[in-house]
């Protein structure tokens, strides 16, 4: 067994870390993992296999911050799905569904009522609003902030690293800023800090390399102004 878990009856093969407790309207699935400390709120589901507050592991070379996260937190009525992993320091808004196979890092947090879709990476420090919705395999950077009633569709991909790895010393990596209620439709790339505006709308496949004002639809490679979006589409 892992150090610092134990064994418990409430699930099939459930691991439980120092401090953990689940209250009585939780459901859990088999052979979840609960790291020390981790908050699960009343109504939580924790489906097959996931793991919650994961210590954070990091290698040899990786610039991340190696301080040691808080506790995970899982809000009241969330859903784990089976896989999903929430490293330490992780929140998790009530009533958030982080599906099957998802990755959410240290110190990101998902507002409530949101959406994290199957096999979505959620990097570390990166703040997502509510009533969110993120689509499958979609990948949100570090650093990043998505504001509320944003859309990303699937395989959208965020970027922070202007060097694309070859940093200087004491150099910054810069996240997307996604505003209220903007749309990134499928495959969309967006080049390091850029903003979207609010209710702006960023076609399928675009590269985003530059801010894109509010309530304008862009597309292409790079991504250009094509029209305003229409009454009938804002919130």
């Amino acid at each position: 067994m892992t150090a610092g878990l134990r064994a418990s009856d409430r699930a099939p093969g459930l691991l439980l870390g120092e401090g953990v407790e689940l209250p009585g309207s939780a459901e859990i699935g088999a052979n979840v993992v609960i790291h020390a400390g981790s908050v699960i709120g009343e109504g939580a589901r924790l489906l097959d296999a996931c793991v919650i507050g994961k210590p954070l592991a990091l290698g040899p070379h990786s610039k991340a911050s190696r301080e040691t996260p808080p506790p995970a937190e899982v809000g009241a009525g969330a859903l784990i799905g089976t896989g999903a992993v929430l490293v330490a320091g992780a929140r998790i808004g009530e009533g958030t569904v982080v599906a099957d196979q998802a990755h959410v890092r240290e110190r990101a947090t998902v507002g409530p009522e949101s959406m994290v879709g199957r096999g979505v990476a959620v990097d570390n420090d990166v703040t997502i609003g509510t009533r969110v919705r993120i689509q499958t395999n979609a990948y949100v950077t570090a650093g990043s902030v998505v504001e509320d009633d944003v859309f990303i569709a699937p395989g959208v991909v965020l970027t922070n690293d202007p060097r694309a790895g070859r940093r200087q010393p004491g150099e910054q990596l810069a996240g997307a800023t996604l505003r209220r209620g903007c749309r990134i439709g499928a495959g969309a790339v967006l080049l390091p800090g850029v903003e979207v505006g609010e209710q702006a709308l960023v076609g399928a496949g675009s590269v985003v390399t530059r801010d894109v004002a509010p309530r304008t639809v862009v597309m292409g490679a790079p991504a250009r102004p094509a029209r305003e979006v229409p009454e009938e589409e804002l919130l």
